[in-house]
């Protein structure tokens, strides 16, 4: 085990550098997995069928379901392995790791069953009309019902290799599997290669998720003398205290995903009974802005484990300084990122497809969502901090209160009053009120 490095970054490196060796590898494959998604919408795109780019978009609340396991797994025993870490009880960090590997294979072969089972009335409740339907179907087959286990057990392991501080590992993990895709798109979706569409997107998804499995493997078994990840058998018991320190933080996080993906599935909802332009502006605009929201998440992701640790061995000085530090910084990256967006709100759209109708409405939905950007990341930073230091129920309360209470009934709200185009506000809305909570509970946490 490399311990010399390792503890020294999280008890002695000064904390700009700790924060950002942290954080920024956990950015980079955040924003590399946004770019394989956009390349998804870009290639499809180039078909200029807004029926197909539909299909893209009426999946995603699907695929965003993916990060309910990733973050009951991911979350809750990253989480509890660095406190582990930083209590030094190794023994704990190997069985959790165990634990959530294992129930991660089991719960994503189920939701590929599930869903394969049941897959024409989820494509009813996805909001797909009988144009829609089949090419949909086709994107979820491959992308679900055959990719569910290896995209989801990706995620997870690379959240475990981070837990112990090997972010660079983790990022490199996930960046293969997307940096794969980016090359296969193109051969799968375009006329000049299978010609496949939506379904190549799908395809070409479904092979790099299985690539980025295979890294992480070999990462393990090449560092077993060196690493406290475990993915024996053996190390696999279902104890309590290792069971209530994951899903203790591990549930809230699932269901504040679960709460994402019902906000998306009413938005969509609301978006396709306008037509197929629509649902596809609003898709391509999402995706646009998945990237600075992706910057703020792995902001929030990367300086966990520092968190986790920092709080477990009593410094509470030094998890003080990097919440902070961490706050600065990225409010300021994404103001910089919105107003950039706002302005050139038009161009930003042509890049993935020259039909004037799904501009005119991308245009509009990207200067409404992007407005929510300054305050969506200290919404982002106060869950990563509740995660980090076992407050699950802090998060789900934080989870609640966006999509159950704010972010839904003000889609119904502005939707009555702006029809179609007040969907793109409700985000902004609602961070707007989260940022001023999350400053206040995490200055409260910060000043004890």
């Amino acid at each position: 085990m490399e311990d010399g490095k390792k503890l020294y970054l999280f008890e002695e490196a000064p904390i700009p550098k700790a924060v950002i060796s942290m954080a920024v590898p956990t950015v980079i494959s955040s924003l590399v997995m946004v770019i394989y998604n956009l390349a998804d919408t870009y290639f499809v795109g180039m078909l200029n069928d807004p029926v197909e780019n539909a299909a893209v978009t009426l999946a995603a609340p699907v695929l965003l379901a993916f990060n309910a396991v990733n973050n009951l797994f991911g979350v809750g025993s990253s989480s509890m392995m660095s406190r582990a870490l930083g209590s030094k009880n190794y023994e704990m960090v190997r069985r959790v790791s165990a634990f959530g590997f294992y129930c991660t294979v089991f719960c994503s072969l189920l939701f590929s069953l599930l869903c394969t089972v049941g897959k024409n009335p989820l494509l009813a409740l996805l909001g797909t009309d009988p144009v829609t339907f089949a090419p949909t179907g086709e994107y979820l087959k491959w992308t679900v019902c055959f990719g569910a286990a290896p995209a989801i057990l990706n995620v997870v392991m690379a959240y475990m290799v981070r837990s112990e501080g090997n972010t660079l590992h983790a990022s490199i993990g996930t960046m293969s599997g997307c940096l794969l895709n980016i090359v296969l798109d193109p051969f799968f979706i375009l006329p000049w290669g299978l010609n496949m569409g939506a379904a190549g997107a799908g395809l070409a998804t479904f092979l790099s998720n299985c690539v980025a499995c295979i890294y992480f493997f070999v990462l393990l078994y090449a560092k077993r003398k060196n690493t406290y990840v475990c993915i024996h058998p053996k190390m696999f018991r279902l104890r309590k205290e290792v069971v209530a320190g994951v899903c203790g933080v591990g549930v809230p996080a699932a269901v504040q995903n679960l709460l994402n993906v019902t906000g998306m599935t009413v938005l969509n909802n609301f978006t396709s009974s306008f037509g197929a332009d629509a649902v596809a502006a609003m898709g391509i605009a999402q995706k646009i802005n998945m990237v600075p929201m992706n910057v703020a998440f792995g902001f929030s992701q990367g300086i966990m484990p520092l968190i986790s640790y920092n709080y477990a061995s009593g410094n509470r000085k030094r998890m003080r300084q990097a919440i902070l530090f961490s706050a600065r910084n990225t409010v300021s990256v994404l103001a910089a990122i919105a107003l950039c967006y706002y302005l050139r709100a038009g161009s930003w759209i042509r890049l993935f497809i020259q039909n004037e109708s799904i501009v005119a409405y991308g245009t509009s939905f990207l200067r409404g969502l992007c407005l929510a950007l300054p305050f969506l990341c200290m919404d982002f930073l106060a869950v990563g901090v509740f995660q980090a230091v076992g407050m699950g129920k802090k998060a789900f309360f934080f989870a609640i209160l966006r999509k159950i209470i704010m972010e839904i009934p003000a889609i119904f709200i502005l939707n009555s009053l702006f029809p179609l185009y007040g969907l793109a506000y409700a985000q902004a809305v609602t961070e707007v009120i989260l940022a001023a909570a999350a400053v206040l509970v995490l200055k409260k946490m910060v000043d004890v």
